[in-house]
């Protein structure tokens, strides 16, 4: 199974030296990937704009835009966006793409909140036909052409019956999340996606990822649960308290025993996402990982 770490984009305190640490680190370390997402009223830094940022601070890892919502952006433009990541970091970017969760980012943007999964499957095939050499609406192609022959693996964020059973037509794969760090949870969740595949006569295996908050360190614990609560809080408190309560991944011998059990269920990659933006917990989950 192969580890990814996110970019701690969600917690406090990125810079440019935390990110040029934390991109450097993860290039050196065990790691597979490194990724940022999308979320708009928030206090992060912009998803898409890290990914380029990522691509030009690493050489070897992969590059994961994770998740984008598609619905939110004009295809044409994503695909741009995207094939000029796969240029500048020769040829290693892969791609989740979902709805999303939260109507107030599509309220912020001005973007329409209805007919979303429709509009995901349409950006999806669009983005394809335009990194395959398909003109856009002024008969032009949309360059640059990625280096990657087709364009970049698109992965599917969505995990429920209906988002699998259509993503089962378009997506590489799933790129789940677990977050109390429940391999059980997983293991339903990528059954489902293979269950999926099967039943639109596919041959081939989807790809299968999740992945989970961790901390380390000085009260892990209460960091996790602070950071949790802050993500969390746009659902509502309530909920957000029972969330951030069940999360677990605040110790080593905690991340060691979620590795190998998400290991277990035939997951492809375990992308692990940081409660803190200090370098030093990076160092810590890389003697973890490495061991």
């Amino acid at each position: 199974m192969d580890i990814g770490v996110a970019l701690p984009q969600m917690a406090r305190g990125l810079n440019r030296q935390t990110v040029t640490a934390w991109c450097r680190g993860i290039d050196e370390g065990p790691y597979s990937s490194v990724s940022a997402g999308e979320r708009i009223t928030f206090h992060n830094l912009e998803g898409i704009t890290l990914c380029t940022a990522a691509a030009m601070l690493t050489e070897r890892v992969r590059v994961f835009l994770n998740v984008a919502v598609a619905p939110w952006h004009a295809p044409a433009m994503l695909a741009k966006q995207l094939a000029t990541i796969d240029v500048l970091s020769d040829g290693r970017v892969e791609l989740a793409v979902g709805v999303g969760g939260r109507q107030q980012d599509y309220e912020a943007l001005g973007a329409t909140f209805d007919r979303r999964h429709s509009r995901l499957d349409t950006a999806v095939h669009e983005l394809r036909r335009l990194w395959a050499g398909g003109v856009a609406t002024d008969g032009n192609p949309i360059g640059p052409p990625p280096v990657q022959p087709g364009g970049p693996p698109i992965l599917c964020s969505g995990m429920g019956p209906k988002s699998l059973q259509r993503a089962a037509g378009w997506a590489d794969g799933v790129s789940g999340f677990a977050l109390s760090g429940d391999a059980d949870e997983a293991d339903r969740q990528f059954r489902a996606a293979e269950t999926a595949w099967l039943e639109a006569g596919r041959t081939d295996r989807p790809r299968l990822t999740t992945g989970v908050f961790v901390s380390l360190g000085p009260d892990a614990e209460q960091v996790l649960k602070n950071f949790a609560l802050q993500y969390l809080d746009v659902f509502g408190k309530d909920i957000a308290r029972m969330l951030a309560d069940a999360m677990t991944v605040h110790s080593p011998e905690a991340l060691r025993d979620t590795i190998a059990a998400m290991a277990a269920t035939g997951c492809d990659e375990l992308v692990l996402v940081p409660a803190d933006a200090d370098p030093t917990l990076l160092a810590r989950i890389t003697e973890v990982v490495a061991g």
